[in-house]
């Protein structure tokens, strides 16, 4: 779907207004739209709305940086909040098109855990970038390992991975016996690079769609174009709960990972904007996300107010994380360029 923008009146979620919103009370929000931004309008946009009386606008981005910096060194900045990847939260502290967060009014940092205060964005989710399976398809037992997904001899069938180096490349090396905790050790080799790329050659043929939206891994299996893909586990989870669809998490070599709420510079109604980001990282509220779509909370007391049952569909539960890795945004700060670069070539050839 392409960016969109819209109002989020509350009466869609069945409230009325508190009081009647001004426009300074009125911010633009900006994500990645889905069964993710579902989770947001019932956790954060909808329960602010009915609080404070504020209106929420909604618009939807992609992840290119080009559009977020043109707005600022433009001068023509409409968005107030955008939730942004650790990667951008790096490249926009370093170049100076986004604000730093003020700590000190959301509990500090050490309320966080480790990882998700970063200067110039505060994360409000850990999500894991896995892959998944249709269980219909193996009726005799499905992949367990990330090796399984490069298994094509025990486990047939066309598979559909992210057209994107980040976690592609991770998954090779984990698939060809690196450890987890090892693999930006060897990525950042140039014979791990090569090993990286080696390993994907292996299914290359067998790769019938390389996605480039969050939707479309659970789709693509609900179609029955692929048997297995990569995907975020929060889009399979819904896929599961929402629609009844008989998939499986392969929880094996998880990429860890957060998303984060970022202020643009200049933007046109920041204190509005610092008062609905201090109202999520309440831990009450946080908390709540996780009822909604299966990602972990950041703050260390909205962790402890997650029930056990929905606990255990969480990227950050203890079962889940035994072979994980958090994927590093200061590699793909470094790298991103050479090896999408690179990616982009080998796809070509």
């Amino acid at each position: 779907m392409g960016a969109i923008t819209k109002l989020l009146w509350t009466s869609a979620f069945g409230l009325a207004l508190a009081t009647p919103a001004l426009a300074e009370d009125t911010i633009t929000v900006t994500s990645w739209g889905g069964a993710y931004t579902k989770s947001q309008e019932q956790t954060y946009f909808g329960p602010y709305s009915k609080e404070t009386g504020a209106k929420i606008l909604q618009d939807e981005w992609d992840g290119s940086t080009a559009k977020l910096k043109g707005m600022v060194e433009t001068g023509q900045v409409t968005w107030d909040v955008v939730d942004v990847e650790p990667g951008h939260a790096l490249q926009g502290c370093d170049e100076g098109w986004l604000d730093e967060i003020d700590y000190s009014k959301v509990g500090g940092k050490e309320a966080f855990i480790d990882g998700a205060a970063m200067d110039c964005a505060a994360a409000t989710i850990v999500f894991g970038t896995i892959y998944a399976y249709d269980a219909a398809k193996f009726p005799n037992g499905g992949p367990t390992t990330m090796a399984d997904l490069f298994d094509t001899q025990k486990f047939p069938g066309p598979r559909a991975l992210r057209k994107a180096p980040k976690t592609t490349l991770e998954f090779a090396l984990i698939a060809d016996g690196v450890k987890p905790s090892e693999v930006y050790d060897v990525l950042g080799t140039p014979e791990g690079v090569d090993r990286a790329f080696k390993k994907l050659d292996t299914i290359k043929k067998d790769v019938k769609v390389w996605w480039t939206a969050g939707a479309q891994p659970p789709q693509l299996l609900a179609d029955g174009e692929v048997v297995m893909t990569t995907a975020w586990n929060g889009r399979i989870y819904d896929a599961v709960k929402n629609s009844g669809k008989n998939f499986k998490i392969v929880w094996d070599g998880q990429g860890m990972d957060f998303n984060l709420w970022a202020q643009p510079k200049g933007a046109p109604h920041k204190e509005a904007a610092d008062k609905f980001i201090a109202y999520t990282l309440n831990p009450d509220v946080m908390a709540r996300q996780s009822q909604y779509i299966s990602y972990g909370p950041t703050l260390k007391a909205a962790i402890e107010k997650v029930p056990a049952d929905i606990l255990a569909d969480l990227p950050t539960a203890p079962e889940n994380t035994k072979s994980a890795f958090v994927v590093s945004a200061e590699f793909w700060a470094d790298h991103d360029e050479e090896l999408t670069e690179r990616f982009n070539k080998w796809l070509a050839q």
